[in-house]
């Protein structure tokens, strides 16, 4: 599954002076599976926009998203449905977990639309590996924003995906804890031969990257 951008801009950013020097805006890009992809930009500079874009949860924007040669606003809805269970999975920044679920019954919504795809025992070992076994029945707004990201990710990690969309993700982990992390998403994404899009303030050394992009 490739993924392909056309001259992409979004809306709000076309008045921006230093859009020109975008390696990924208004640009002919074309990311193939497996790649993993690294976005780097400051803060405010469209890295959230980017991530809705490749969701297809924003479209104003000029120019063209295409999976597969297929243009992205023209999914109709079952499709785009089907993708975003089988196909693309995604951590947004702001994390979108049910406030008052606990962090098991966060990642059970998703792990329950295809129950056979992953266990309840190897959920249980994900958290485990990012340190997090003790809050598995916490709710989710008393757990540290640490605590939720590496819960977000689980979350996003027991579902099918050709690409995995990560809106920095480790912003509030420690180096550790991204270590472990990234272990974690590295080898399912290699186990599933899938691709890694994630963005980012800056260069890092957590995954062994294909492109790295300056936005």
């Amino acid at each position: 599954m490739n993924i392909e951008l056309q001259n992409l801009m979004p809306r709000s950013l076309e008045e921006r002076k230093n859009i020109s020097d975008s390696e990924i805006w208004d640009r002919l890009i074309v990311f193939e599976q497996p790649a993993f992809i690294k976005i780097t930009a400051p803060s405010g500079t469209g890295k959230t926009t980017f991530t809705h874009l490749l969701y297809n949860i924003r479209s104003e924007y000029r120019g063209t998203i295409l999976i597969d040669k297929e243009p992205l606003k023209e999914i109709d809805v079952n499709r785009l449905a089907f993708m975003r269970q089988k196909q693309l999975s995604v951590v947004f920044q702001d994390l979108r977990l049910f406030p008052h679920l606990s962090a098991r019954e966060n990642i059970e919504i998703k792990r329950l639309l295809i129950p056979e795809f992953c266990s309840k025992e190897k959920v249980d070992e994900m958290f485990v590996n990012l340190g997090i076994a003790h809050i598995m029945d916490q709710k989710a707004h008393l757990c540290s924003y640490g605590e939720q990201q590496r819960i977000a990710i689980i979350r996003a990690l027991v579902q099918p995906f050709n690409w995995l969309l990560m809106d920095e993700p480790f912003s509030h982990l420690d180096e550790q804890n991204t270590l472990y992390a990234a272990k974690l998403i590295s080898r399912e994404c290699q186990e599933r031969n899938a691709g890694l899009i994630i963005t980012g303030l800056n260069e890092d050394h957590y995954f062994e990257y294909n492109r790295v992009f300056v936005l």
